[in-house]
């Protein structure tokens, strides 16, 4: 945080901290579509050393190894190449989508999957819903209506420690439905909560438990909440087209969002009540603004974008329409003879984005990480593979024989097991996508084999991918925020696990009750 806005105490700024202060809430900085350059630790170093022979003598044990009964030679292969890109993905020895580029290159050389339905995964609806939602959510930035949502939270509910951390809960949760990248959603709002903190007198270089409750329970809204929505997340839509295309068990928006959202709203309120009281307590003296007129410098900035411009009008209109179109699927052919399905909904949207006098953005300003995009089409290739080859059922036959899992073992022993290996196996794969492509598949056989819907186990399996509070490497948000300096590693694991565990308890308790009302469970 600057100094000069650590500072500033009285109510009128000067042109240069205004200037900072513009600077500090430009969002427009910010983009997704660059890949930054990352300083790399000593130890992530010797990971991208080691990661490299790791993964290639990963993919020669496997292929070369002895052919196990029921596996055939393909789905073999599939599995030697998607242990060899599990690894290079999580140590990155090289950028993680040519890591997914080599995937589909040994899918199609290997005879592991043919080669139109390797090059074929770029076309699923997950890839074009989420190229559609990046150019949506850049009209929020282009218009400045995500800043101006923001502020309004924040001077509303900014009086006091307990207030602003509420308004931040309401922010994260505004945005979680409209922005489906959670690095894009950090970024956003990570000028807010630098002000704020500065305001209350948390900085890097005076920590407090002010700044650790603040950062960390932003970091727990920007993940969990993309658990609440259905587009929440890329990993959400992967394991809803693994539940349609592995089970045929259709999962509407609304089914999701009526299942999942009460127990997030539930677990981040429980994390807002005992973050500052009992994790880490916040002081007397720090549950005010520590500079006098502090709170005003937001109200000033809100105030100086003036009413709302006709772009900022647009820009609801339009996302507001794509969103209206998402929540009433269960409507649409009583009301218009035919479903609107969410792709088709966010491609109107875009289009709308472009049009000429209508439209808000032009091409080059839509902010789409295609790096992220092929990532997630090697993702999809190597998932779908192992389905497609046999291969992840035969590794889910092992399980079963490693662990004697028959339809005698009563449901809920199995339904608490999905629930914990899914919240807390994020400790251990740092890609959501990764654990979702592994665990989903899997989950959803082992329903089938003892005779239960898919959706029973891997719907609630699904709503736990986004849990990944445990570390700073988890997820994206996590390093961003990490690197604050607000808050150590042990502060987030002591925060983060503490969360996972009540998520584990309440999805429990929701699998007993409410899912079973809704029929998720039996």
């Amino acid at each position: 945080m600057p100094d000069k806005i650590k500072t500033a105490s009285t109510s009128v700024m000067s042109e240069a901290e205004q200037h900072e202060l513009d600077n500090l809430l430009d969002l427009d900085r910010h983009k997704l579509s660059v890949i930054p350059k990352k300083k790399i630790t000593k130890s992530e170093r010797w990971m991208k050393y080691l990661g490299f022979p790791l993964g290639i003598a990963a993919f020669i044990l496997i292929y070369f190894m002895p052919a196990p009964a029921g596996l055939s030679l393909s789905g073999q292969a599939v599995m030697a190449s998607f242990a060899m890109a599990l690894v290079w993905w999580v140590t990155e020895p090289v950028a993680t989508f040519v890591t997914s580029l080599v995937l589909m290159i040994f899918l199609v050389f290997l005879d592991g999957w043919d080669q139109k339905s390797v090059l074929g995964v770029l076309g699923l609806d997950v890839i074009w819903l989420n190229v559609m939602a990046f150019i949506l959510s850049s009209i929020l930035v282009k218009t400045n209506l995500a800043k101006r949502i923001a502020l309004k939270l924040i001077v509303r509910f900014g009086k006091n420690s307990s207030s602003i951390l509420l308004a931040f809960i309401l922010l994260q949760l505004s945005l979680a439905p409209l922005i489906p990248a959670t690095a894009a959603r950090t970024v956003m709002t990570l000028p807010i909560m630098m002000v704020v903190a500065a305001i209350y007198g948390a900085t890097s270089d005076h920590v407090s438990n002010f700044g650790r409750n603040l950062f960390l329970q932003n970091l727990l809204g920007i993940n969990i909440f993309s658990s609440g929505f259905m587009t929440g997340s890329t990993a959400n839509l992967i394991a809803i087209m693994f539940i349609s295309s592995m089970a045929g068990e259709k999962v509407y928006y609304t089914d999701w969002l009526f299942a999942s959202l009460p127990v997030i709203l539930s677990t981040m309120l429980i994390a807002w009540y005992i973050g500052p009281r009992f994790l880490f307590p916040i002081k007397p003296e720090d549950q005010k603004p520590k500079i006098h007129g502090g709170m005003e410098t937001l109200s000033r900035q809100l105030e100086r974008m003036g009413p709302m411009s006709f772009s900022e009008y647009k820009a609801a209109l339009i996302f507001g329409t794509v969103v209206f179109l998402w929540i009433t699927d269960r409507f649409h052919l009583s009301w218009f003879g035919f479903e609107v399905d969410p792709v088709m909904a966010a491609m109107a949207g875009a289009v709308l984005c472009f049009l000429p006098k209508i439209g808000i953005i032009q091409w080059n300003e839509a902010d789409i990480p295609w790096h992220l995009m092929l990532f997630s089409a090697g993702a999809y290739a190597g998932g779908m593979a192992l389905d497609s080859t046999g291969a992840g059922r035969w590794a889910i036959s092992q399980v079963f024989g490693m662990f004697h899992i028959t339809r005698d073992v009563n449901f809920w022993y199995i339904y608490i097991g999905v629930i914990a290996v899914m919240i807390y196996s994020h400790l251990v794969f740092t890609s959501k996508t990764m654990r979702t492509m592994i665990l989903i598949p899997f989950i959803i056989l082992m329903a089938k084999q003892l005779g239960y819907k898919a959706t029973s186990l891997a719907l609630p399996a699904a709503f736990c991918i986004d849990w990944v509070v445990g570390l700073p490497i988890s997820a994206k948000p996590n390093v961003i925020l990490f690197g604050t300096g607000q808050y150590s590693v042990l502060d987030n694991i002591k925060y983060g696990l503490t969360v996972c565990t009540i998520g584990v308890i309440l999805f429990g308790i929701a699998g007993l009750t409410w899912f079973r009302f809704l029929g998720i469970t039996p």
